[in-house]
């Protein structure tokens, strides 16, 4: 796209090729490419630059928890990226992503909720879980008496 910055996130040190299927998860450093099958959850230090690519026509049957992931093929699980996510036209999600950055492509599709996470910030559903935590530490007791 004309005037922006050329994108530094898509260096791929480990390439998972279009033959080639991984049974178990993958934690990677750097960048990763997939264009075959991953049967395991994928993830990479949260603090990181590291960046995941995932072709179209290749598949991911776990989750995703990757500061950087640029999608194009499937994912059957929660994507978490803590940094920018980037969903081509043919990219499929049948999960919920979550978010701080999203850029979407017509034709994207997510069978889930897109949630963002500002970055720095306590997740929303995080502080939803301890405000209906302190609430129900709150309710009285309501005992019952035999009359």
């Amino acid at each position: 796209m004309l005037g922006r910055k050329k994108n530094r996130h898509n260096v791929a040190n480990t390439i998972v090729g279009v033959d080639t299927r991984v049974n178990g998860d993958v934690h990677f450093a750097g960048g990763l490419h997939v264009d075959g099958i991953v049967h395991g959850n994928v993830s990479a230090d949260p603090d990181s630059e590291a960046s995941l690519s995932v072709a179209d026509g290749a598949t991911i049957d776990g989750g995703v928890t990757v500061p950087y992931v640029l999608l194009e093929g499937i994912v059957k699980g929660d994507v978490f990226a803590n940094k920018r996510v980037i969903l081509g036209a043919t990219a499929r999600v049948i999960g919920n992503v979550y978010y701080n950055l999203i850029e979407m492509a017509i034709g994207a599709e997510i069978n889930g909720k897109l949630v963002h996470q500002p970055e720095g910030q306590v997740p929303l559903l995080e502080q939803t879980a301890k405000i209906d935590e302190q609430s129900k530490a709150n309710e009285p007791i309501a005992v019952a008496s035999e009359a």
